[in-house]
């Protein structure tokens, strides 16, 4: 097996088509963000009970409050099913 000497390699990020090409396939992009102080110890707090970081925290938070605003097929049914079984256990009429 052949033996490579990497002493000299320069980073990755610094040569740059391997950083362009870790950049857009690394799925993730580092930003700044004005964070209240409160919401960031909350942040902290809860990550350290659940043994994960807080920053892992708040991308799984906002993921989730992305998920949950959008209206589902199956969310949607589940509603409608909901609404009209009152209407017939009531014996009115359903009205749009």
């Amino acid at each position: 097996m052949k033996e490579y000497d990497f002493s000299k390699a320069k980073p990755a990020k610094d040569v740059p088509h391997l950083a362009k090409f870790h950049k857009e396939n690394s799925g993730k992009t580092r930003i700044t963000i004005m964070l209240d102080n409160v919401t960031l110890v909350r942040f902290r707090e809860q990550a350290e009970q659940q043994g994960i970081g807080y920053q892992t925290l708040i991308n799984l938070t906002l993921k989730n409050a992305l998920d949950d605003s959008l209206v589902t097929e199956a969310s949607l049914r589940k509603i409608l099913h909901e609404e009209l079984k009152e209407v017939l256990d009531e014996g009115r009429p359903y009205r749009t």
